[in-house]
């Protein structure tokens, strides 16, 4: 069947077909439904009845707040020098537990020390920075990629040679 053949015949059933779609049931009995359950809810708020239930809601909702805070447990939000000062100590903990875990380990590199001061020196620059400005976002992110490198740096100088490729 060549296209013009097609068009004609796709046009034929297009005009074939009912100009009106009509609902397979009523759905004025749905609609009316939920028009007189809306009026009866509002009617029920505005009644005595319904102030109580709300109330009654509003303080089990209060007093369920209320003992959240108070056994939930309470978060600091560090800022500024005390975050700078708290990311540092983290850092330095986690990379000390790390070169403790893998000194038995050869390391594959003979300069990653050099390396690992490098990153230093590039720390306790943006620490300098960040004394100026700190709550600048970009330089805390840059610090967490700085420490994040020394961490992937001790790794990989250590990892097992059967794992490189």
């Amino acid at each position: 069947m060549n296209n013009a053949n097609f068009e004609k015949s796709l046009g034929e059933q297009i005009n074939a077909l009912k100009k009106e779609k009509q609902p397979e049931r009523d759905l004025w009995t749905g609609i009316e439904l939920a028009i007189s359950k809306d009026t009866h809810e509002s009617d029920l708020l505005k009644t005595n009845g319904g102030r109580k239930q709300f109330q009654w809601v509003a303080g089990v909702a209060f007093l369920g707040l209320v003992g959240w805070l108070t056994f939930s447990p309470q978060v600091e939000l560090l800022t500024g020098d005390d975050l700078v000062a708290s990311l540092s100590a983290q850092h330095e903990q986690q990379k000390h537990e790390l070169l403790v875990t893998l000194q038995s380990q050869p390391a594959l590199t003979e300069n990653w020390q050099d390396q690992l001061a490098e990153l230093d020196d590039a720390a306790n620059a943006i620490k300098l920075a960040l004394d100026n400005d700190p709550n600048n976002m970009a330089l805390l992110k840059m610090l967490q990629s700085v420490h994040q490198q020394q961490i992937s740096l001790i790794e990989r100088v250590h990892s097992p040679k059967w794992t490189q490729i």
